[in-house]
């Protein structure tokens, strides 16, 4: 039985050998396409920002203020920065360093030149200096010059103060 079944079996793949030949075909395809497209493209970004200066100043010894912004629009952004002087404060260091050199009455006078001082040493009973002169002799020469008016107590220690003016000018009676 296994000797007809391989004898079958040879003969058939014999006989499709024999009849099996090649398809060859031959074939021109030709392919055109037209496409049309609308589009639209998004880009998202983050907004343009101005950003406002850093300011420092590098001690505590300045006596200076810094102050800096920024405004951003659509279009445009603008920054800046800068810094403001703080004149009572140099008044004070410059009187603290008259003192430090033994100047005490130009540290006194440097003082005076800021009217709450001025009127707080009326209300003490001891006036700023002027021209050389300190005590009763400063009370009389600020009199003269108008910058203390006599107003009977309605004022700060029987006084009201003006604003001292330096006037380097020669001291001629008026």
């Amino acid at each position: 039985m296994i000797k007809k079944f391989a004898a079958a079996s040879l003969l058939v793949m014999v006989s499709s050998l024999a009849i099996a030949q090649p398809i060859v075909t031959d074939s021109t395809s030709r392919s055109t396409t037209d496409s049309t497209s609308n589009s639209t493209t998004t880009v998202k970004s983050p907004p343009p920002t101005a950003v406002a200066p850093a300011i420092t100043t590098i001690n505590n010894d300045v006596c200076a203020t810094a102050a800096s912004g920024a405004v951003q629009t659509q279009i445009l952004g603008i920054s800046m920065g800068g810094t403001v002087r703080d004149m009572n404060c140099e008044r004070i260091k410059l009187s603290k360093n008259l003192y430090d050199m033994g100047m005490k009455v130009a540290a006194v006078a440097t003082l005076c030149q800021d009217e709450r001082v001025f009127s707080s040493m009326i209300a003490a009973g001891t006036p700023c200096p002027i021209d050389g002169k300190i005590g009763e002799a400063a009370k009389e020469e600020w009199k003269r010059r108008g910058a203390l008016e006599n107003f009977d107590k309605k004022s700060v220690g029987n006084y009201a103060v003006k604003p001292p003016v330096v006037d380097f000018s020669t001291t001629e009676n008026k």
